[in-house]
């Protein structure tokens, strides 16, 4: 991909953290506004601990665990109510609660019945499925019915059915609904850790900063979560471009 086909340009990074160091000086607060190069500086600082890696492998893994999870579950959902029309329609009302409800909602809820430790794990993995569930589904709506009866006409094994008809075409949707939902899945689990502060996470952290007015530590932890979010979704995106390529070539 070349530089002018980047969504995110250079010259704007460097005039955004220009008017943000700008801004900076003018208030000449740390409380309200801390610099560029003070956040840059306190990062890393905190890179050089221990404990800096042990709260991003505690996150990480448990944002991870909800996606993948979501994935897993949405496809297999979206398959069963592809072929029996009564788990879709048992399926409906869950999925648009899902959807409806407020992740604050679902992170106090998730407060009463478990304990803090895997609380990003149940929420990533609630914002995930009805958009990997809904898009599967789709693709699976989509896909052409005169190809299924050309199949069936030839009697084509299921497997080689599911490999050459069902699955180019719903991978499209697949990725669209990953692209989607895992900034969504992000942004609800650190959220839930902010607000549960399970002992050694991101979310904890962020809380501590607050707490204590430490600007420099919000912004720091601010710009590794943006970091994660970004790293994690372009490795995931390319392990599925990678399989769609496998399976085009098999």
């Amino acid at each position: 991909m070349n530089g002018r086909k980047r969504e995110i340009r250079i010259w704007a990074v460097l005039v955004w953290l220009l008017v943000w160091q700008l801004a900076s000086m003018r208030l000449d607060s740390d409380i309200l506004l801390v610099s560029p190069v003070r956040v840059i500086h306190r990062l890393g600082c905190l890179m050089g601990t221990a404990s800096f890696w042990r709260t991003i492998i505690f996150t990480l893994s448990r944002i991870a665990a909800g996606f993948f999870a979501a994935a897993a579950a949405g496809c297999v959902l979206a398959v069963l109510a592809s072929c029996f029309r009564k788990i879709q329609e048992f399926l409906a009302p869950a999925m648009l609660a899902v959807k409806s409800v407020p992740v604050a909602s679902f992170i106090i809820l998730a407060l009463i019945w478990f304990s803090s430790k895997n609380l990003s794990v149940l929420i990533s993995f609630l914002m995930v499925l009805p958009v990997i569930y809904t898009n599967v589904l789709g693709g699976i709506r989509s896909v052409d019915k005169g190809l299924l009866e050309m199949a069936q006409v030839f009697r084509m094994p299921r497997v080689r059915v599911a490999r050459f008809i069902y699955l180019p075409q719903i991978m499209p949707f697949f990725h669209t609904a990953c692209r989607i939902s895992l900034g969504l899945c992000w942004k609800a689990g650190v959220a839930a850790e902010v607000i549960g502060m399970p002992r050694g996470s991101v979310g904890e952290r962020l809380q501590q900063a607050k707490v204590y007015l430490d600007t420099p530590d919000l912004f720091a932890w601010t710009l590794v979560i943006v970091a994660l979010s970004l790293t994690f979704e372009k490795l995931v995106l390319y392990l599925i471009n990678r399989a769609a390529c496998l399976l085009e070539r098999f």
